[in-house]
C-alpha cells in the first residue's frame, strides 16, 4: 500500500483532470489560432477554461497568462518586474526563504548590480512584517515574499508588505509565488494587494506543465513580453497553447472541493502531528504550518535521507525538504537557525485530498518503528 505524503512535491493527477486533458487531446485538439471551425472550437474550450482558472484565482481572465510551470512564473515575475521599473531604481527585497525559482533569478540580477535585502524568518519561519516595511526604499523595485512556504507552511505577510509598499510610496511591484497557497489558502490577487502572483498546477491535482501568472490589469500595457513571436496571451507569451494541460488545469479547479477538501486535510495533518507526538520520542515540531497541508518535523539525530530511505521501504513518501533541491542541505530549514542535529534529521510531511487519518498512522506506526530498530541496534 502507497502512503503518499509529499504533495507538496507533487499531487497525484486528478480523474477529472486526466479526463479533461484526454478529451482535448483526442476530440478538440485544434490549434486555437486557427481560422476554421476546429480551431474556433479549440478557441472556445481555451477562453472557457481560463475564465475556470481566473474565477477560482479571483482575477478576470484578461489578467491570467498560463505558462509551462511555477519556475517560469517566477522568473517572469522577477525579470519582468525589474524591467517594468528599470528607470526607477536598482533595490530588491525578498525574504531567505523564497523558492529557488525566486532567488535563482534574484541572485543573478544582484550579480548584474542590483541590491538585494534579504529578510530572514523567525525561528518557525516568519517574516516580520515591520521589518519588511522598514526595508523599502524609494528606489526598491521589486518586493517578492511567497504566500505560503513549500517548506514548512507558514503564511507570510503578503498583504502588509502591499500596505507598507502603498503607505511609503515606493515604486516597487509586489510580487508573490503562491504556488503552495492556491486552492489550499482562501486570498484573492486584489485582495492581497499583489501585482504578481504565480501558480502551478501540478500542487492541485492537474498535471506537470502548466502553470499561470497573474498581472494585474493596470501594469500589463507597459509589462514586456516573455516570448515575442506568434502573439498568443496577450502577445505576452508566444507560442501554440498547451490547451489539454489547461483543461486539466481548469478540471482540477473544478473538484477540488472549496472550504470542505480544506477542512479533510487539515485534519489529517492535526492528527499526523498528534500521533507522531504520541509515538516518536525526542521528536521536535519544527512547524506546525499555518497553511492546512505542510507541516515539518524533526528526529535529531536521525539523518533524513536514512528516514526518507526507509519510510520508502516500508511504502511510505514524505521528503526532506523540497524536490526542486534534491541532494543539497535546505536553505529554509538553516535560516531558521536550527542546530545541527536538528537539521540532520528534518523532514517535510505533506498532505492532499486523498489523504487520510489511516496514512497519519501509518507515518507514525513506521517511524516509532525505525527509532526502536535503531535503538535495538546501538
Amino acid at each position: 500500500m502507497l502512503v503518499y505524503l509529499d504533495n507538496a512535491a507533487t499531487t497525484q493527477v486528478c480523474p477529472q483532470a486526466a479526463r479533461a486533458a484526454l478529451e482535448v487531446m483526442t476530440e478538440e485538439f485544434g490549434n486555437p489560432s486557427s481560422r476554421y471551425a476546429w480551431g474556433g472550437r479549440a478557441a472556445a474550450r481555451l477562453r472557457e477554461d481560463r475564465q475556470t482558472v481566473a474565477d477560482t484565482l479571483g482575477c478576470a481572465p484578461e489578467e491570467l497568462f498560463f505558462t509551462s510551470c511555477g519556475t517560469e512564473g517566477d522568473n517572469w515575475a522577477v525579470r519582468g518586474a525589474v524591467r517594468y521599473n528599470r528607470h526607477k531604481g536598482k533595490h530588491i527585497v525578498t525574504t531567505a526563504i523564497e523558492h529557488a525559482a525566486v532567488l535563482e533569478p534574484i541572485r543573478e540580477l544582484e550579480e548584474q548590480g542590483y541590491e538585494v535585502t534579504r529578510l530572514r524568518p523567525d525561528r518557525i519561519g516568519h517574516i516580520d512584517s515591520e521589518e519588511l516595511s522598514a526595508a523599502l526604499r524609494p528606489d526598491t523595485v521589486l518586493v517578492s515574499v511567497m504566500l505560503v512556504n513549500n517548506e514548512l507552511g507558514t503564511i507570510q505577510p503578503v498583504k502588509a508588505a502591499a500596505e507598507a509598499i502603498r503607505r511609503t510610496q515606493c515604486p516597487a511591484l509586489l510580487h508573490t509565488d503562491a504556488v503552495q497557497g492556491f486552492l489550499k489558502v482562501p486570498f484573492t490577487p486584489r485582495g492581497l494587494g499583489a501585482d504578481l502572483v504565480t501558480i502551478s498546477g501540478h500542487k492541485v491535482r492537474a498535471p506537470k506543465g502548466i502553470g499561470a501568472l497573474y498581472i494585474k490589469k493596470e501594469r500589463i500595457s507597459k509589462w514586456k513580453p516573455l516570448l515575442p513571436g506568434g502573439g498568443q496571451e496577450g502577445g505576452l507569451r508566444s507560442g501554440t497553447e498547451p490547451t489539454a494541460q489547461i483543461a486539466a488545469l481548469a478540471a482540477a479547479c473544478r473538484a477540488w472541493g472549496g472550504e470542505e477538501t480544506i477542512r479533510h486535510i487539515a485534519d489529517v495533518k492535526e492528527y499526523a502531528l498528534e500521533r507522531l507526538r504520541a509515538q516518536v520520542e525526542d521528536l521536535r515540531v519544527i512547524s506546525a504550518g499555518d497553511a492546512p497541508h505542510i507541516c515539518a518535523v524533526s528526529l535529531p539525530g536521525y539523518p533524513s535521507e536514512m528516514l526518507v530511505r526507509d519510510l520508502s521501504d516500508r511504502g511510505i513518501c514524505v521528503s526532506s525538504g523540497s524536490a526542486c533541491h534534491r541532494g543539497k542541505p535546505s536553505h529554509v530549514f538553516a535560516a531558521l537557525g536550527l542546530s545541527k542535529q536538528e537539521l540532520m534529521g528534518v523532514l517535510r510531511v505533506s498532505f492532499g485530498p486523498d489523504s487520510t487519518r489511516r496514512d497519519a498512522e501509518a507515518l507514525a506506526d513506521a517511524l516509532a518503528e525505525i527509532q526502536k530498530n535503531r535503538i535495538a541496534v546501538r
